[in-house]
């Protein structure tokens, strides 16, 4: 049962000068949706929206988002404030560049940095621009299962021929596929994309026939085009994940998101470090 909205987890309120707090609340957890929160940690498509948010609001930046860059250097925990210290790094009449810390207590769990600036009329190619690859599905819903994750009940999926969670298959490429929204309605924008672009398993359990745990460590968004609701009517979007590398402890995904009429959204690429294997231990 969903407990909090992601307007409200989007919520930041302002504490003492420069600062802003979020509560993180436990329906937002990448662990698994049949086992307690605290199984897993703070949903890293979150923290990249508030850190987007902090930024934006805190600074009082007006232009749109147009790249956001995050590391996760440790977990956030829930049932504590989070903590959000934007600073300006250079303002401009073009663009503004700010950088944001996320501290619980005296633990510095993220960094993000993101650029804000108005788009200029000129010269323009768009070589993503092409329909999406399907109309959309006629029925679909939140995951179900005891491998999906709890922040996936906050986002409803129309999925071409998916899911394909832990169903490897030799001839077919490593992606998913899906029209995805969150399930409030709120029209989709820079932090809606920020959320469902990260809003799936990670993408090399497609190819996998068990869970591998792992972690992200680097988040990387470009934002092409502003979304809005003609081009995201009812918060609409359709997106590709795909894995490009998996081995030697770490793997690269990359997400792309397309508008109705097949207008490029927004790009993303994702750096993962797998979780240690523990060998057994060998009798000498």
């Amino acid at each position: 049962m969903i407990e909090q909205t992601l307007e409200q987890a989007l919520t930041l309120t302002p504490a003492e000068p420069g600062v802003l707090t979020a509560d993180i609340h436990g329906d937002f957890s990448n662990g698994l949706i049949s086992a307690p929160p605290e199984s897993g940690f703070p949903f890293g498509g979150l923290i990249a929206a508030l850190s987007a948010a902090a930024m934006a609001r805190g600074l009082g930046l007006s232009a749109p988002l147009r790249t956001l860059s995050v590391q996760y250097m440790t977990p956030a925990r829930f049932g504590q404030t989070l903590a959000f210290r934007p600073r300006l790094l250079r303002g401009g009449r073009s663009a503004s560049f700010a950088g944001v810390d996320a501290v619980q207590g005296d633990r510095l769990t993220n960094h993000a940095t993101a650029t804000f600036g108005d788009d200029v009329a000129g010269m323009a190619m768009t070589p993503l621009r092409a329909p999406p690859p399907l109309a959309r599905l006629q029925e679909g819903g939140t995951l179900t299962g005891p491998l999906s994750p709890r922040f996936s009940q906050h986002v409803d999926y129309r999925f071409d021929t998916g899911p394909h969670i832990l169903q490897p298959d030799p001839d077919r490429p490593v992606v998913e596929r899906a029209w995805m929204r969150t399930i409030d309605g709120r029209p989709l924008d820079a932090l809606g994309l920020s959320f469902l672009l990260d809003a799936i398993y990670p993408p090399a359990w497609t190819a996998l026939d068990r869970p591998v745990g792992m972690s992200t460590v680097d988040l990387r968004y470009d934002f092409l085009t502003d979304a809005t609701p003609e081009l995201c009517p009812e918060g609409w979007a359709f997106f590709e994940f795909r894995m490009l590398d998996f081995g030697l402890g770490w793997t690269v995904d990359e997400a792309i998101a397309w508008a109705a009429d097949g207008t490029p959204l927004a790009v993303s690429r994702q750096r993962r470090k797998l979780a240690p294997v523990r060998m057994p231990r060998v009798e000498r």
